[in-house]
């Protein structure tokens, strides 16, 4: 595959299709299973916590909905890209992909452009059932629209590093336990990190999953724990670098050709 941009009459379009049909025929279980999960954070984490005031002034269930959707979104987001090419290259139908007249740049925009489809249609279910319990202000739209597609396209980029990567599912399945399940889940979602020992303040500032949340949050409240703009610069600066190493990855062939 040669790197080079999305072309009029390229395999592109159909194959963004394909990833987008894979994931819509089995919605009950792309979809609706992961809004399910969310509700249920949300009912014991509310019911449990629901008496503490966040940013002294938001209600424990109102700050834990964006955490909760984004949370949902990033992860749908890498399962999407990681568990299409994982299937592809064990069941050898993925060599009928790279056959086809596609650049790096199209097969991988193909595949992160579906995992932000997936990942904003969970994201969206979310927030509408969520929504029920208590309506979060909607401050900076815009700001939510920004960190949701970059935290999509990031994790859709290491979805498809993983699915790259991984030669089974065991493998795969290491790859989102012990790496992105903990980082989304100590990036802020369930508190602020005001809240933590100075040390683990700190730590926090080390997972780029903590910039996501904490900027997609503050597009509902106007407040964060720390500069939007700083989210921003870190969050486009990570997209920078994970896209880059996927293309690198694609562009090599490594995994992908033999």
């Amino acid at each position: 595959m040669k790197l080079s941009p999305i072309e009029y009459g390229s395999g592109f379009p159909a194959l963004l299709r394909k990833e987008v049909k894979r994931f819509y025929k089995v919605a009950f279980q792309t979809v609706a299973a992961p809004v399910l999960t969310a509700i249920l954070y949300l009912m014991i984490f509310g019911q449990v916590l629901e008496g503490k005031e966040m940013y002294g002034r938001f209600s424990y269930t109102a700050f834990l909905i964006p955490g909760l959707v984004m949370m949902s979104l990033l992860q749908n987001a890498f399962a999407n890209t990681s568990s299409s090419l994982i299937q592809s290259k064990i069941t050898g139908n993925l060599v009928f992909i790279l056959l086809a007249p596609l650049s790096n740049v199209e097969f991988y925009a193909a595949y992160v452009l579906a995992a932000v489809v997936r990942g904003v249609v969970v994201g969206l279910g979310v927030f509408l059932m969520t929504a029920w319990y208590v309506t979060p202000s909607l401050e900076y739209p815009i700001w939510i629209i920004v960190f949701a597609f970059l935290g999509a396209a990031i994790l859709g980029s290491l979805g498809l590093i993983a699915g790259i990567w991984a030669d089974k599912f065991d493998q795969l399945a290491a790859f989102q336990n012990f790496l992105i399940m903990p980082a989304t889940m100590l990036s802020g979602v369930f508190y602020s990190i005001h809240s933590l020992p100075p040390v683990w303040q700190v730590v926090s500032h080390f997972n780029p999953f903590f910039y996501m949340i904490d900027g997609f949050r503050y597009g509902f409240f106007g407040v964060s724990d720390i500069s939007p703009w700083l989210s921003l610069t870190i969050v486009g600066g990570f997209f920078i670098v994970v896209s880059a190493i996927a293309l690198r990855l694609l562009y090599t062939g490594f995994k992908l050709r033999h």
